[in-house]
């Protein structure tokens, strides 16, 4: 072809065919000189102003749009916004040399490190769509993580993240744990990596036997512990969308364990093995366990409200009505709260989700209950039984007949009486009992339990009394009022 068919067919000069012919490698392009006619008068004092906020206020430095602002009216210049907040950029790359968003690679031991973060997400528990947090744990050499929801963030649900985790890793970093300046673990930020740390966390960091490390505050430490800022992210994306839906927050933290289960086969990027094989290989460089675990919630006294009612946290939790009006110990768990009185555990609640609820046990009630049984029907407590099951259908059939037969007030007694049983009786004997005692019409509390115990004798197989239990319940005698006849003539002798 000529040189000429070349050009046509390329779209080309022929000077340019020409040189190709001539060097296969193209001649090094010349860089124009180009002149910013707008703004070049202005590029020496726009620098003087950028190289004197070195040395300004942090929060008193030029913005581009400051500068521009100060051309137009100290200088009079005639130059668009956007032509200035180039030229800034450009400078301040300049005087700043390197980027300070560059991220230098690391390399962590196994079982040294872990950093811990909490993230928020959302969930439907019980049907209502709550706020819960994510306390997560993970390590830094094998990227294993450990999530656990709270409902709350409280120092309580932060100590208790830490048993959590340690129990399921099987031991301890040996180093240290990162962490950004969490109020549960930080009272104070001092000058540079100083911190004022919390008595409670200072305690359990001398507990389990490692050391923590705090990052820069505010966004400029978040690259500090990318790897647990990342993981909070990831689980929540990969996990808990669409919003999850559970009936009890115990139920959701089983569905995250699960989930942490099946993230032991992803693979990290640029790792050749998995999450479950790196974490294989890392634990036993990991610290052992102690012998007990560290108690994450506080004690505090309280005292209980005429409704045997102790308010912990903006949420309510009951007590045995013996001790409405008097001041109880309660220990605050970030699942579970412990009432104590008198050396002795005397209520155990799982903690509440939702603010200002009230967390009630029907068994603390029967007591009062058996003086103002009309207060049985429209209980709180009554309600939360059925919902968790405690009251269950034979209970309210027992009711619904004793009152038919007895009257409202009696029969609601008698239910009372076949509710105190279960503190000493299990509940399967009481189930049959109840049945039978449906059958027979007989509702009397000694009666059913008389057939209580004796139905707990027999092999749990056995779904009903025998015909003849239940026939000689059928036929027990009318209890009769008893007489202090004999004894008021022994007070007649004695004058």
């Amino acid at each position: 072809m000529s040189v000429r068919e070349l050009a046509r067919v390329h779209g080309v000069h022929r000077r340019t065919v020409r040189a190709a012919l001539a060097d296969s490698t193209p001649p090094p392009r010349k860089a124009p000189v180009r002149v910013a006619p707008a703004v070049g008068p202005w590029l020496e004092i726009i620098r003087a102003w950028l190289v004197a906020d070195l040395d300004a206020p942090r929060k008193q430095r030029h913005t581009a749009r400051r500068v521009w602002q100060r051309l137009v009216d100290e200088h009079g210049a005639t130059v668009a916004e956007s032509t200035v907040t180039h030229a800034v950029a450009k400078i301040r790359r300049e005087l700043i040399g390197t980027p300070v968003n560059v991220a230098v690679p690391q390399t962590h031991a196994p079982g040294a490190e872990a950093e811990v973060d909490f993230g928020e997400f959302q969930a439907l528990i019980g049907g209502i769509m709550v706020k819960l947090f994510m306390f997560v744990l993970r390590l830094s050499h094998s990227g294993k993580a450990v999530h656990v929801a709270y409902a709350n963030q409280t120092q309580e649900s932060f100590l208790d993240g830490h048993n959590v985790a340690f129990e399921r890793l099987g031991g301890i970093p040996s180093k240290m744990i990162r962490y950004d300046n969490l109020t549960p673990a930080v009272i104070r930020v001092a000058l540079g990596r100083e911190r004022v740390e919390n008595p409670r966390f200072i305690a359990m960091r001398s507990h389990y036997g490692f050391d923590s490390f705090f990052c820069i505050p505010g966004i400029e430490g978040a690259h500090e512990k990318g790897g647990v800022e990342g993981e909070v992210g990831r689980f929540r994306r990969r996990w808990l969308t669409p919003v999850p839906e559970f009936d009890t927050l115990a139920d959701l933290n089983e569905y995250m364990a699960a989930c942490e289960e099946k993230d032991e086969h992803r693979v990290i990027s640029s790792r050749p093995v998995t999450v479950g094989a790196a974490a294989a290989a890392e634990a036993p460089e990991l610290l052992g366990l102690p012998s007990d675990v560290f108690e994450a919630g506080p004690t505090v006294s309280v005292k209980a409200n005429h409704k045997a009612e102790v308010c912990v946290r903006q949420c309510y939790y009951s007590v045995p009505v013996s001790y409405a009006g008097r001041r109880v110990s309660v220990r605050v768990g970030a699942s579970v709260i412990e009432v104590f009185a008198e050396g002795k555990r005397i209520a155990e609640h799982v903690r509440a989700v939702h603010k200002y609820a009230h967390v009630l046990e029907l068994d603390h009630y029967l007591e009062v209950l058996t003086r103002k049984p009309g207060a049985m029907a429209g209980a709180t407590a009554l309600v939360a039984a059925r919902a968790s099951g405690t009251f269950t259908d034979a209970h309210q059939r027992v009711w619904d007949k004793a009152r038919h037969q007895l009257g409202d007030g009696a029969g609601t007694r008698a239910l009372i009486g076949v509710l105190l049983l279960a503190r000493t009786l299990p509940a399967g004997p009481m189930i049959a009992a109840m049945e039978a005692a449906i059958a027979a019409a007989d509702y009397d509390p000694d009666h059913l339990a008389i057939a209580a115990r004796a139905n707990a004798a027999f092999p749990p197989t056995l779904t009903r009394l025998p015909d003849e239990l239940t026939d000689r319940m059928m036929h027990l005698p009318e209890r009769q009022a008893t007489s202090l006849a004999g004894y008021d003539q022994l007070l007649v002798g004695a004058r």
